[in-house]
């Protein structure tokens, strides 16, 4: 049987934990989660995680923050006018917006928490919401999906 190599398209069923227990992801209940092994639009840690594993075989994984979403970074809690953005609900601490930016590869979504809100300015912070966390995963191998007689949808 044929093991999980770098660049191998997977299908992957896991459920994923931060330190307290809390669950961030569940795949297990509804369809299981598609990606290239070794892409950068995935975590470095998962992409090692599954690499030399078979359909079928499940795994228990540590992936530290180094190899998730690293470090938070206070530099990336920002203040900005209230004008300069247009929102369709009234801003408050705790609400995540979802920021839509121009980038030379093209349009982007970016996760931004709203931290605190005066009459002139939002304090957002733009650190990924699982920054400085290490991430607990159970795996299960569902299919090595880069067979070339089989149709990808990502």
């Amino acid at each position: 049987m044929r093991k999980v190599q770098l660049g191998d398209v997977v299908s992957i069923h896991c459920v994923g934990k931060i330190a307290s227990g809390e669950v961030f992801e569940d795949t297990f209940q509804g369809d299981p989660f598609v990606f290239e092994v070794g892409s950068p639009e995935i975590i470095p840690g998962l992409s090692e995680a599954v690499l030399g594993m078979m359909e079928g075989e499940e795994r228990e994984v540590i992936i530290p923050k180094e190899k998730a979403f690293g470090e938070r970074d206070e530099n990336l809690i920002r203040s900005i006018p209230r004008e300069s953005i247009s929102l369709e609900v009234d801003p408050a601490p705790g609400l995540v917006l979802n920021l839509i930016v121009d980038t030379p590869q093209g349009e982007m979504t970016f996760p931004a928490l709203v931290v605190d809100v005066t009459p002139e300015e939002i304090v957002l912070d733009l650190n990924p919401p699982l920054a400085g966390e290490d991430l607990y995963f159970k795996i299960k191998l569902v299919k090595i999906l880069n067979e070339p007689e089989e149709n990808i949808i990502l």
